[in-house]
């Protein structure tokens, strides 16, 4: 299979219906058919050949569904960056997969002298928007406009779809390449489980498109056939007014989404009633918020979706488990397309209860790290993808993570690795030494949170420590609250003993206590 089957399929039993909705302007799956091939007719003109990567920088938009399209119809690979990342980081994504093609919106358009300077190989860069493009650049409409339609590589299977970025604990972002099927497997196995989307619905895509979760959402709804309604970004009052107004079936979202739209004071004037699924995912979320949001979407079934960017998604908890709201905690059991186990240090599957490492195989698992075959090594053992999450399984094979063994954080959906921060944060010359943890956060599930040894003869700040490290790493990365300390806890070997830093600011959990492995 490939991704571009869905607008074929579409494009033969409902040319005329609507692929797209932005804002004012609807596009059939008739136009969507013949822009993807232009456009990728346009890619092909530029270089774009067998496995060519063509990163996209931008918010959402039909133009960004677009490139999703006509990238691999041209046999091209989509590298679609973090649009909350610092240009630095950008760059080492563009260097790192040796990128030949960039497009941008007007929103990034001023930063492209910045990445052409760190990324001399970029040989052409597209402007996405109705404006004039930047000196140097060509416009997105003027080459699909003088382009010939080309056929459809129908680049599939084993192939890679899309090398995405996500934090490294070496500091550095690790490329995942994804392949077609390893994308739709994750997606078919998902639908198969529990219907995220249904077929001829319509899904709003309020999380962005260059993350997972909204690759993911893009996915679904194309594979099984269906309209795409996009908003440029998250706004809590325009997704409930897109929801109001274009009838809107289901709808993805992180937590902190999740959040901003029960607790706006808006809430009550939109109609959500068209919201038949409403899946969340991406980080931990309150029974408390589950109960307000189900009250806000009274005709939905609601739907946790658990996974990475490595392997998509792996577990589901689903509408009647919702409902019956005794494993609200869980994140689901396996999807139909993965083998999930919890392991100890060894790969050994664990007692039911036992916590130790959630680990999982498929045909959804990546293809791998690109061009870092050691990391690839370290993460896919005998075919199980070994995710640093914590967890135990109970009886009935259903998954409750209790912590991250790689000190992940995850706020606002967007995963932070402390390793990251701290280097960071050591580069400021008041640094001695460092330590980031995540702590509980009720706007977005868990702030970046530093504690920091200064050099004796220093003199620095809270404040100065964050606005430095906010110079070197995205905004969302950068720590929320510093504090500074005479020593960290470490352990007989050297080790910082984060569970002792973590063990000051949270209160022990109430409840089962699962044995550890």
């Amino acid at each position: 299979m490939y991704l571009t089957q869905g607008l074929h399929r579409s494009l033969r039993h409902s040319p005329d219906e609507p692929a797209t909705i932005f804002g004012d302007r609807v596009r059939s799956f008739a136009e969507q058919a013949d822009r993807a091939a232009r456009l990728a007719g346009g890619l092909r003109s530029l270089g774009v050949s067998d496995g060519e990567r063509v990163a996209i920088l931008g918010l959402n938009s039909d133009r960004y569904v677009e490139l999703l399209l006509a990238i691999p119809w041209a046999n091209g690979i989509v590298n679609p960056l973090n649009i909350r990342w610092h240009p630095s980081e950008m760059v080492y994504a563009l260097r790192d997969s040796d990128t030949s093609i960039l497009v941008v919106d007007d929103t990034f358009a001023p930063l492209v002298p910045e990445l052409l300077d760190g990324h001399p190989g970029l040989r052409a860069v597209v402007l996405a928007a109705d404006g004039p493009p930047p000196e140097g650049a060509l416009h997105y409409e003027a080459l699909m406009e003088v382009a010939q339609p080309v056929p459809d590589a129908r680049r599939g299977g084993d192939a890679v779809a899309a090398v995405m970025y996500t934090g490294g604990t070496t500091g550095h972002p690790k490329g995942v390449a994804l392949t077609h099927a390893n994308l739709l497997t994750s997606v078919l196995g998902t639908q198969a489980t529990c219907s995220v989307v249904r077929p001829c619905g319509r899904v709003l895509h309020a999380a962005p498109l260059f993350h997972m979760l909204g690759l993911h959402t893009w996915a679904s709804q194309s594979i099984v056939g269906g309209t795409h309604v996009i908003v440029p970004k998250f706004d809590p009052e325009d997704v409930m007014a897109a929801i109001d107004r274009h009838r809107v079936t289901s709808i993805v979202v992180v937590p902190t989404m999740l959040q901003a739209i029960v607790d706006h004071p808006q809430l009550t004037t939109y109609d959500l009633t068209s919201v038949t699924t409403l899946a969340y995912g991406a980080s931990p979320v309150t029974e408390a918020l589950l109960e307000r949001a189900m009250h806000a979407f009274p005709h939905a079934d609601f739907v946790q979706v658990y996974g990475m960017t490595e392997l998509g998604s792996i577990s589901a908890l689903t509408g009647e488990d919702h409902r019956r709201g005794d494993r609200l905690r869980s994140a689901g059991r396996p999807a139909a397309h993965a083998e999930v186990r919890v392991v100890d240090g060894d790969g050994v599957e664990l007692p039911r209860g036992t916590v130790g490492e959630v680990a999982a195989r498929g045909g959804n698992v990546m293809a791998g790290y690109w061009g870092d075959p050691d990391a690839t090594a370290a993460a896919v053992r005998d075919g199980w993808l070994h995710t640093g999450d914590a967890a135990y399984m109970d009886d009935d094979g259903y998954i409750f993570i209790v912590d991250r063994i790689k000190d992940m954080i995850i706020t606002g959906g967007e995963n932070v690795y402390s390793a990251e921060v701290e280097n960071a944060l050591g580069c400021h010359p008041a640094v001695a030494a460092c330590a980031v943890i995540g702590l509980p956060d009720d706007a977005w599930g868990e702030r970046v949170h530093a504690v920091v040894t200064p050099r004796p003869d220093a003199d620095v700040t809270p404040d100065e420590l964050i606005r430095h490290t906010r110079c070197l790493v995205a905004a969302y990365k950068a720590p929320r609250s510093v504090e500074l300390v005479d020593a960290l806890p470490l352990s007989g070997a050297g080790k910082v003993l984060k569970r002792e830093l973590r063990a000051r600011y949270i209160a022990p959990a109430s409840g089962r206590e699962a044995a550890i492995g």
